[in-house]
């Protein structure tokens, strides 16, 4: 309930929910990259070339929802047009070298087999919480019936959360156990981006 209400609170004023946007299409780009960096120099999976190109595109069209609100706002990725910066860049960097120092120890991968194993791993946790978050926005969207809508990325994620299981399936039996570790890890790195958020919010609401 509690990320409910935060999201009421940013969707009610156009420039803090332009920065959410913006803080989203931030964080999709960031992981299309993170997918890129990770492709084998020459064995690359069809899968993995879809994933980078869909989360590219949901940076695009989280970025392009910002017009609805106002064609000036957010126009970079800078620190004064995202919510949280320091917490939301540092939440996906820090995912990845935890990620990558658990998995490392659990597997004893070559370099370009960590790759690989991040890119299951992570993309997985984030994934699982994309499943969360997206359809949370959706409803309050929905609900102060703004033009914004995020129904195909929803859409999106859900294939994607199902074709990274496949693959686990395919890299280790057990994978589960190891993804469970990452998902504590990715929870705890979320409430932190969450907290920051909720704390700069707040005080924007309170200066208004």
């Amino acid at each position: 309930m509690e990320f409910y209400n935060l999201l009421e609170r940013m969707v009610q004023d156009n420039e803090t929910h332009a920065k959410w946007l913006n803080t989203l299409s931030f964080m999709e780009n960031a992981g299309a990259r993170k997918i890129s960096a990770c492709e084998h120099p020459t064995k690359v999976s069809l899968i993995q070339l879809k994933h980078a190109a869909e989360e590219h595109r949901h940076a695009y069209y989280l970025k392009k929802q910002i017009g609805k609100l106002d064609p000036d706002f957010c126009k970079t990725y800078d620190n004064t047009e995202l919510l949280a910066p320091i917490a939301t860049r540092q939440y996906l960097h820090s995912l990845d070298v935890k990620a990558c120092r658990y998995i490392q120890k659990a597997f004893q991968l070559t370099k370009e087999e960590l790759k690989y194993a991040a890119y299951l791993f992570v993309t997985y946790a984030i994934e699982v919480r994309a499943d969360e978050l997206y359809p949370v926005y959706q409803d309050v969207l929905t609900k102060e019936s703004s033009k914004i809508m995020v129904k195909s990325i929803i859409l999106e994620e859900e294939g994607h959360l199902e074709e990274m299981i496949n693959q686990l399936n395919e890299f280790a039996e057990d994978w589960q156990t190891h993804a469970d570790v990452i998902l504590e890890i990715e929870k705890e790195l979320h409430e932190q981006w969450m907290n920051a958020i909720t704390e700069e919010v707040s005080l924007l609401n309170y200066a208004s």
